[in-house]
């Protein structure tokens, strides 16, 4: 069976286990794709808007609705261990340069996204389509924080 049959058939699975759409299971699926299969943040109704995920971690839109957490959590769990045990679908559409492998963390917010490799001493920052990547020398990243701000005038 090839990949993406499996791949639409997990989504359709979750999607019913869940009581969620299959467009939701989807968004958190290509989230987790650009976070490397371990973090995903994305945007969908079906979780409330704005939402986040890493194991441990949990964020919906609707802050306080737990059960819309747990859903989440299950969704997401379930997919990150199956991009995992694949990992050329983990990796399928990542933006940073394939020879790099798996970053240790990536993410994006509005119009940026970053991807860090500690084992290779590299930091690969995309800023409006323009991607810079810089070696970190003896520092260790593991993690990237990004906030929200508006252009000035």
């Amino acid at each position: 069976m090839k990949n993406t049959q499996k791949e639409a058939e997990l989504t359709a699975r979750l999607a019913r286990q869940h009581g969620v759409t299959d467009g939701a299971v989807m968004a958190v699926l290509e989230a987790l794709r650009r976070g490397g299969g371990t973090m995903a943040q994305f945007s969908h109704v079906d979780f409330g808007g704005m939402s986040q995920w890493s194991s441990g971690m949990t964020m919906v839109g609707d802050m306080f609705n737990d059960s819309l957490k747990a859903k989440l959590n299950a969704i997401a769990a379930e997919l990150s261990s199956h991009l995992l045990d694949h990992p050329a679908m983990a990796h399928a559409g990542s933006w940073w340069p394939e020879e790099f492998g798996s970053p240790s963390a990536a993410g994006s917010q509005n119009n940026m996204r970053y991807a860090a490799f500690p084992e290779r001493s590299r930091l690969v920052i995309d800023d409006h389509g323009k991607m810079e990547i810089y070696d970190t020398g003896d520092h260790r990243i593991s993690g990237v924080s990004q906030s929200q701000s508006t252009d000035p005038p």
